[in-house]
């Protein structure tokens, strides 16, 4: 699972697809919402194994949200199909619905700071209740 915030700036996602491509695309589809926005990357850096992109996200992702990603090659008119047009079996010209996956994963969206290293977990009720420290918590047993 990739985690992200709710930032308006560029935030780096480090993958491993299952195959490298030069252009690809990279859909979001909120889970509450069911609503998907799709991002045209053309930055992604090979470094061993991993592809590492970055994108800003508009709009921006909402706090607490979980989100499924899916990053594909779009084998339309002239997009890539140059690399595919031998193996595929229509037209070379048609517009064809083809989408060549590349990576799934799910992400989730929250602004606290998770280290699982140092043991600071996520909390789904963090900054919602107030501990009190007025009283000195004690009390009466009759006997």
């Amino acid at each position: 699972m990739i985690v992200l915030t709710t930032s308006t700036t560029a935030q780096t996602i480090k993958v491993i697809p299952r195959r490298y491509e030069a252009v690809f695309k990279m859909a979001i589809r909120d889970d509450s919402t069911n609503v998907v926005v799709e991002y045209d990357i053309t930055t992604a850096s090979i470094s061993g194994n991993y592809y590492t992109f970055t994108n800003a996200f508009s709009p921006v992702l909402v706090e607490g949200h979980f989100y499924d990603l899916e990053l594909y090659a779009s084998y339309n008119f002239w997009n890539t199909n140059y690399s595919l047009w031998q193996d595929y079996d229509v037209k070379w010209q048609d517009d064809s619905g083809f989408r060549g996956v590349i990576y799934k994963d799910r992400i989730f969206c929250t602004d606290q700071d998770i280290e699982q290293f140092e043991n600071d977990y996520y909390q789904l009720n963090e900054g919602q209740y107030v501990q009190s420290t007025s009283g000195n918590n004690d009390y009466i047993v009759a006997l």
